[in-house]
Parts: structure tokens; sequence; C-alpha cells
């Protein structure tokens, strides 16, 4: 992926694949590809949980390997 202007976040959708230490998570992307991931702020407080198998809206940042989880689908 080309990086991206810092304003423009990417969204895409993807499948929790493994609930790694320190509230991280690797997802597999439609197209294939695989991002650390981490929720956003906002399912921090709600205390939504986060499990592998969930399909989730994630915010790609501009170098395309790290990610916001934004939405649990």
């Amino acid at each position: 992926m080309a990086p991206r202007p810092k304003g423009d976040p990417e969204r895409a959708e993807g499948l929790v694949e493994e609930a790694l230490p320190g509230l991280t998570f690797r997802i597999r992307l439609k197209d294939n590809q695989e991002i650390l991931g981490y929720p956003a702020g906002r399912l921090k407080i709600n205390h939504i949980r986060i499990l592998p198998g969930d399909r989730v809206l994630v915010e790609v940042g501009p170098d395309g390997r790290r990610g916001r989880i934004i939405r649990r689908l």
C-alpha cells in the first residue's frame, strides 16, 4: 500500500484471527492482508469485547501494517 495523507484514514473490513497481549489483535482484511489492530478508545470505555472470529471495521494507518478497530460487526 502507498502512504496516504494523515487526515484520510482508509476503512476496511476484516476478521480477527488472534488475540495478542496488550489489547492487540491480528486481523486479516478482505484483500488477504494481515495487520495488527488495537481497539479505539470508545470500544474500551464501553467494554466492547473483541474475540477471535469477530468481523470488525478497521481504520488502516498510513503505513498499511497497523490499524484501529472502530467497530465490531
